[in-house]
């Protein structure tokens, strides 16, 4: 995981992730890493808009963000 964080701070690249806060609330993310510090990843939050500061330790996976494209199936 620390990995894959490290080189998306470096390339810019988007990532997806499962975050779960303080009170136990489990989220879905698209976020892009600013920075990875020693307990926490600094990341712009495309869900809020802002920059967040994310635990480590909440963090459950992060995974390379794949748009969905709007393919239509014939059944």
């Amino acid at each position: 995981m620390i990995k894959l964080l490290n080189r998306a701070s470096k390339t810019k690249r988007s990532l997806g992730m499962m975050y779960i806060d303080e009170n136990g609330n489990v989220t879905q993310r698209k976020i892009r890493v600013v920075e990875v510090r020693v307990n926490h990843v600094l990341a712009y939050c495309y869900n809020r808009k802002q920059v967040r500061s994310f635990k480590k330790d909440g963090v459950l996976s992060v995974y390379p963000y794949k748009e969905r494209t709007g393919v239509a199936v014939n059944g």
